[in-house]
């Protein structure tokens, strides 16, 4: 080896040397990002309505199917109207006599009212036939609302739908009794949909601390920008929404607003019952951005390797915030504006080691 070193030597190749490197390095400087803050949401109809029957009877046709989309006044089931029929028929008759009655006793009184002024009866016949009409009026007033009655009941035994939507399930079959306890199905109209949540405490305490007061909810509401429904799946709802409501009333137990956000559904691919994630974009402003990778994670602490002005690296806890783009953490203690950190090779420095070296360093 001496030997090859003498020979090298003799020739004139100089032996390579060792060169250092710097770390990448960035300066750490203010700006703003919007974060995506994400909250559980479950979808419900603009109108989500339990359809009932009005009356009791045997269930005669069913005249849709679970899932089917409907328009308004269309026809869902057909209860037995037989008994509506006769009852109709009945109280039609019960006017008819009704209104025979009413002419007789009008007869009576005009009759009695024309001998009265020839003084031929008296005052008592004539009231007595004055009181007997306005009986027989009543009366008819009284079967003409129990004919107006039994319609109302035959109608009933038509059921429409009374909004636009989507058929839930429908726990009965033809030939069952049902009631008005009994339910018939769920009708979603879903040409909106509402998703609802809950907003966090953080946010409410934001809204405090900004000064919100009830009479300005809804201008801060419409002032909200729009928000994104994610399906549990991962898929992304390619329509935004709008917030359009906030209770005023805090949960005592969970210290939350419950938050509705209007969704159109043109297309008609969300239901009643769909869960998924709010996504709300947040604003943040004059905050300190750096890559995820010039953190490093040391048990319950990070910190960052700060540049000082000798070149050589000094660890600095910091506190972060994650930004949710899978990029980036922001900075929310530990650093200052114009602050040298490394940034590419974090991992790879300790503490007090050099990591700046000029170019025509020797």
């Amino acid at each position: 080896m001496l030997g090859a070193t003498v020979g090298l030597s003799s020739c004139g190749i100089e032996e390579p040397k060792m060169t250092q490197s710097s770390f990448e390095t960035l300066t750490v400087q203010k700006s703003d990002i919007e974060l995506p803050i994400k909250f559980s949401a479950r979808m419900k109809g603009q109108n989500d309505v339990t359809v009932t029957p009005q009356v009791s009877g045997q269930l005669m046709k069913i005249c849709v199917t679970e899932g089917q989309q409907v328009k308004q006044g269309q026809v869902l089931f057909m209860i037995d109207s037989r008994n509506a029929q006769l009852e109709l028929e009945a109280a039609e008759a019960n006017l008819q006599a009704a209104l025979a009655q009413e002419n007789s006793a009008k007869l009576e009184y005009e009759s009695n009212k024309n001998l009265f002024d020839k003084k031929i009866v008296s005052s008592y016949m004539l009231n007595n036939s004055e009181n007997s009409y306005k009986q027989a009026q009543a009366a008819v007033a009284q079967a003409r609302a129990s004919v107006n009655r039994a319609k109302v009941n035959l109608g009933f035994c038509t059921i429409t739908a009374n909004v636009s939507g989507i058929i839930g399930e429908i726990p009965v079959r033809t030939g069952d009794q049902v009631s008005p306890m009994t339910q018939l199905t769920m009708l979603s109209g879903n040409t909106t949909m509402y998703a609802e949540f809950s907003v966090t405490e953080s946010i409410v305490e934001e809204m405090v601390q900004g000064g919100v007061k009830a009479a300005e909810v809804e201008k801060y509401i419409a002032n909200l920008p729009e928000v994104t429904f994610v399906m549990k799946n991962g898929t992304e709802y390619p329509h935004k929404g709008r917030v359009v409501s906030l209770t005023g009333v805090v949960n005592a137990s969970t210290g939350s607003l419950t938050s509705k956000v209007s969704f159109p559904n043109p297309e008609g691919h969300l239901y009643s019952g769909i869960q998924g994630s709010i996504v709300m974009p947040v604003a943040e402003k004059g905050v300190i951005i750096v890559p995820q990778y010039s953190v490093v994670r040391l048990q319950d602490k990070s910190i960052v390797y700060k540049v000082q002005a000798d070149s050589t690296a000094t660890a600095i806890d910091v506190t972060t915030e994650d930004t949710g783009n899978g990029k980036d953490f922001i900075i929310t203690s530990g650093l200052n504006e114009g602050d040298m950190i490394v940034s590419t090779g974090a991992n790879n420095v300790s503490e007090g080691q050099k990591v700046l070296f000029p170019n025509d360093e020797k």
